[in-house]
C-alpha cells in the first residue's frame, strides 16, 4: 500500500480523497494555485505545494508542476479526482514514465474511451448496445446527408473530441442539416482544436442512465447498478439518483452484466462509468468516463461502499474487496449539485461566503469545501457543494432532501438551492417521470 498520495485537484473532491486516504493511514499532499492558498483541501492535507497562478492552465493542468510536487514530497501515487487531468492519457503515461502510479485506468484505456468514435467502436466490439449512427467521423456535408437518410431523422451531430454540449447540434429534417453540420464543426474546432464530427440517431424522450463499473486490472470486474442523471441543463447534470426510477431489477441485472463483462474483457482497472441513453426499454451507449463521477456518492449510499478507497486499493495492486454477489442495493439516494450561480440565468456568482451551515441528521451527507469567510474564486467551476440524501425508498429520500435543503445555509453568494426547492414541488419529479429534455423545457416555461 502507498505511504503518501498526491491529489491533483481542488475543492470538495480533493477533500473527499484526503478523507479516504486518512482513514487508510495514508498521508496526503494537496496541490494548489495561488488563488486556492486558503482553500479547505490545503488546510486538511498533511502537506501542500503551490503549483502556479490562478489560471488552471498554469496550475491544475500543468503536468510538470504536479510531477515535480510528487518528487519534492515523495508522493508515490496521484489521485486526479474528476475534471482537470482525470481523463488525460498523456498525464497518466507521464506519471508511469516517472515511476509514479496514476490512481485510475491505464493510459491506453483512457485514450480508447476519450475519443467518442473509438469508444463507440470499442463498445460495439465488447457487446455494449450503441445508438445507430455513422461508422466514424463524417468528413463533409454530402456524407452527412447520406448518413442521416440511412438512419432517419431526427439526428444529432457531435464533436468526436467533445464534451459539455459543445459541438453538438440537432437536425430534425434535411432542411436543418447543412446549418447544423457546419455549426457543429465550427464549434468543435473553436472548443477542441478538432473539427471532426459524427452523427447519431436523435432519441425523442430518452433518459440518461449510467452504470458504475469497477475493475482490478486483472480481469475481475463488477457493476454497482445505475444512476439516473436525466435532469440536465445544457448537457450538465444537476440532479442524480440511484437506483433509476424507470429501471426494473431485471433490466438492471442485464445491462449491469453486459457492462461488467466488457470491463473484464478489457482488464479495466479502477472506477468507470458507462453512460447510456435509455428509451422504450432499450439502452444505447453514449460514452464511457474513465474516472470517478461527481455523482458517485449516491452509489456509495445505496451499496455501502467507499469507491475512493477502492480506487486506491486496486491502484496499489490489491484485489477488489467485494464480489458481485455481495453488492446489494439498500434504499434510494439522491444528489443535487449546489452551484454558486445566480438564477434564472445561472450566471457564476463568486464571492465571500459570510455564513455556512451544512445540513445534518440521518441519511444526509454534504460534500463541500466551504467555510465561513471563504472566498469563492472566479477562476474555476461554480460547483460549491453536493447534497446527498439516503432513504429507505424514493419518497423518503425526496422528503429528506426537502428537509436538508431547508437546513442548508450559504450566505454571501447566490446559489442554485431555490431551483431544487421548486423542482421538488413538481409532480413529474415526485413521480420520477422525466427525460433529458424535461428540465430545459421547465426552465423555459418558468423564466422564458
Amino acid at each position: 500500500m502507498f505511504d503518501k498520495i498526491l491529489i491533483a485537484n481542488r475543492g470538495e473532491i480533493a477533500l473527499r480523497v484526503i478523507r479516504a486516504a486518512r482513514e487508510m493511514g495514508i498521508k496526503s499532499v494537496a496541490v494548489h494555485s495561488t488563488a486556492d492558498s486558503d482553500a479547505m483541501h490545503v488546510r486538511m492535507a498533511d502537506e501542500s505545494v503551490c503549483i502556479g497562478p490562478p489560471s488552471s492552465t498554469d496550475s491544475y493542468l500543468k503536468k510538470s508542476a504536479i510531477i515535480s510536487a510528487c518528487e519534492i514530497t515523495g508522493a508515490q501515487a496521484v489521485h486526479p479526482g474528476y475534471g482537470f487531468l482525470s481523463e488525460n492519457a498523456s498525464f497518466a503515461q507521464a506519471l508511469e514514465d516517472h515511476g509514479l502510479v496514476f490512481i485510475g485506468p491505464t493510459a491506453e484505456h483512457i485514450r480508447i474511451m476519450g475519443d467518442k468514435i473509438t469508444a463507440k467502436e470499442t463498445a460495439k466490439e465488447l457487446g455494449i448496445p450503441v445508438v445507430p449512427g455513422s461508422a466514424g467521423g463524417v468528413p463533409d456535408f454530402e456524407t452527412a446527408l447520406k448518413v442521416a437518410e440511412e438512419i432517419g431523422y431526427p439526428i444529432i451531430i457531435k464533436a468526436t473530441a467533445g464534451g459539455g454540449g459543445r459541438g453538438m447540434k440537432v437536425a430534425r429534417d434535411p432542411s436543418e442539416l447543412e446549418v447544423s453540420f457546419r455549426t457543429a464543426r465550427s464549434e468543435s474546432k473553436a472548443a477542441f482544436g478538432n473539427d471532426e464530427v459524427y452523427i447519431e440517431k436523435y432519441l425523442q424522450k430518452p433518459r440518461h442512465i449510467e452504470v458504475q463499473v469497477f475493475g482490478d486490472g486483472k480481469g475481475n470486474a463488477v457493476h454497482l447498478g445505475e444512476r439516473d442523471c436525466s435532469l440536465q441543463r445544457r448537457h450538465q447534470k444537476v440532479f442524480e439518483e440511484a437506483p433509476g426510477p424507470s429501471i426494473t431489477p431485471k433490466l438492471r441485472s442485464e445491462i449491469g452484466e453486459v457492462c461488467a463483462s466488457a470491463m473484464r474483457k478489457l482488464k479495466y482497472i479502477g472506477a468507470g462509468t458507462i453512460e447510456f441513453l435509455y428509451e422504450d426499454g432499450k439502452f444505447y451507449f453514449i460514452e464511457m468516463n474513465t474516472r470517478l463521477q461527481v455523482e458517485h456518492p449516491v452509489t456509495e449510499a445505496i451499496f455501502g461502499v467507499d469507491l475512493v478507497r477502492e480506487q486506491i486499493r486496486v491502484a496499489a495492486g490489491m484485489p477488489l474487496s467485494f464480489t458481485q454477489d455481495e453488492l446489494e442495493i439498500n434504499g434510494h439516494a439522491i444528489e443535487v449539485r449546489i452551484n454558486a450561480e445566480r438564477l434564472p440565468n445561472f450566471a457564476p456568482c463568486p464571492g465571500t461566503v459570510t455564513q455556512y451551515h451544512a445540513p445534518g441528521g440521518l441519511g444526509v451527507r454534504m460534500d463541500s469545501a466551504l467555510y465561513d469567510g471563504y472566498r469563492i474564486p472566479p477562476y474555476y467551476d461554480s460547483l460549491i457543494g453536493k447534497l446527498i440524501v439516503h432513504g429507505r425508498d424514493r419518497p423518503e429520500a425526496l422528503s429528506r432532501l426537502r428537509r436538508a435543503l431547508g437546513e442548508l445555509i450559504v450566505d454571501g453568494v447566490d446559489t442554485t438551492v431555490p431551483l431544487f426547492n421548486a423542482l421538488l414541488a413538481e409532480p413529474d419529479i415526485q413521480n420520477g417521470e422525466y427525460s433529458i429534455h424535461w428540465l430545459e423545457k421547465w426552465l423555459d416555461k418558468q423564466f422564458g
